[in-house]
């Protein structure tokens, strides 16, 4: 069996078994607590640029087939688990997770105490990492001091789709969404709930959406530093300025929040996992939700905001997971309500966005 390594920017250090693409791989080092759901979280493109820990000890014993992914590959920049199961059973044209990996050039390190690095990145915080299959050598700790932060970089570009697509019946309800690293769960979700959808690159400016019509917009979720985007923040507030309804998930939440004039921060180790309590403090109402993202936003300066309604806490730290505006069809959530992988607690989120944009239709006719 060959082996790989996993670095540290911190120092610490492990060896394990290579399970996938062979080489030397840089990226920010996060873990995810999800029991079930691996091909949906592999291919989420809020993790490009990231290596992922499973907690999970034992994953892959399902392989992983298209209608699980919520891209066309593998976001992830590398995987580390205590063990990766090359047989699985399952019917039809699935592939196991090694032989998924190599297929798209992805490392993969296993045979590693998996508790122990999640131990210590709780306590050190997300970092970077490396990745390899060579023997260490020590010009990569000097490499993984010159690797930039994630604090301060911009990705999501990186991820969006390069041209406009459309999906759905086109006599739905138009939806705009600004694709910073969108899911197709999101995507479907609309699309069921009789949508006609029009995914614009990240880039694009609201004179060349205006043309598609939309009755709402839904800025997607995506990597990176929502704060290093001034691209995206200046046009999202434009957006706020037409009056048409709109959600926010994810890093859409926070591109939403920074151009209500709320900062965002960086978390310690992020919200990575399918079971993370969230309040809804308008009726009292509890869900346990899926979520993945590295930065918040700030509470202090949101409850600031006279205009501004914070409308989910997260239970666990009470950092933010939703607000809305007073006056606007605007709202936010941190977490994400199609899940994919998780419950279905928060598909409601789906339900009253759509209910906005009819209500809206409706005033005008």
């Amino acid at each position: 069996m060959k082996k790989a390594y996993l670095l540290l920017e911190d120092g610490w250090s492990a060896e394990g078994i290579a399970v996938g693409a062979e080489g030397k791989f840089i990226g920010e080092i996060v873990f995810h607590t999800a029991l079930t759901g691996y091909p949906e979280i592999f291919t989420d493109p809020s993790y490009w640029g990231q290596i992922l820990v499973m907690t999970l000890p034992h994953i892959g014993n399902y392989g992983t087939a298209t209608e699980e992914w919520q891209h066309e590959r593998p976001m992830i920049r590398g995987l580390v688990a205590r063990h990766i199961s090359s047989f699985f059973s399952r019917a039809g044209k699935a592939l196991g997770i090694p032989e998924y990996l190599r297929m798209h050039g992805v490392p993969a390190i296993a045979g590693i105490d998996t508790r122990a690095l999640v131990r210590h990145v709780r306590t050190g915080g997300a970092q970077n990492a490396l990745l390899t299959t060579d023997p260490p050598a020590p010009e990569d700790r000097e490499l993984l001091r010159q690797q930039p932060s994630m604090q301060g970089l911009e990705l999501a570009s990186q991820v969006s789709t390069a041209h406009p697509y459309f999906v759905g019946d086109t006599g739905g309800i138009r939806i705009a969404v600004w694709d910073f690293g969108v899911k197709r769960a999101i995507i479907d979700h609309l699309v069921q709930r009789s949508a006609y959808v029009g995914v614009f690159p990240a880039h694009f400016p609201w004179e060349e959406v205006k043309r598609f019509e939309p009755a709402g917009i839904l800025l997607s979720n995506g990597p990176g530093d929502p704060a290093a985007m001034d691209y995206a923040i200046s046009t999202v507030k434009v957006l706020v300025g037409t009056g048409l309804p709109i959600l926010g998930i994810c890093l859409g939440h926070q591109l939403l929040s920074l151009a209500l004039g709320v900062p965002t921060y960086k978390l310690l180790y992020g919200h990575r996992g399918s079971n993370h309590p969230v309040k809804h403090l308008p009726t009292g109402r509890l869900f346990i939700t899926s979520q993945n993202h590295g930065f918040a936003i700030d509470k202090q300066a949101l409850e600031a905001q006279s205009d501004l309604v914070l409308s989910h806490i997260n239970l666990n730290d009470h950092t933010v997971e939703g607000f809305f505006h007073k006056y606007l069809p605007i709202q936010g959530v941190q977490y994400h309500p199609e899940a994919s992988p998780g419950p279905h607690d928060s598909h409601v989120v789906f339900d009253e966005f759509i209910k906005q944009v009819q209500a809206r239709l409706r005033a005008r006719v």
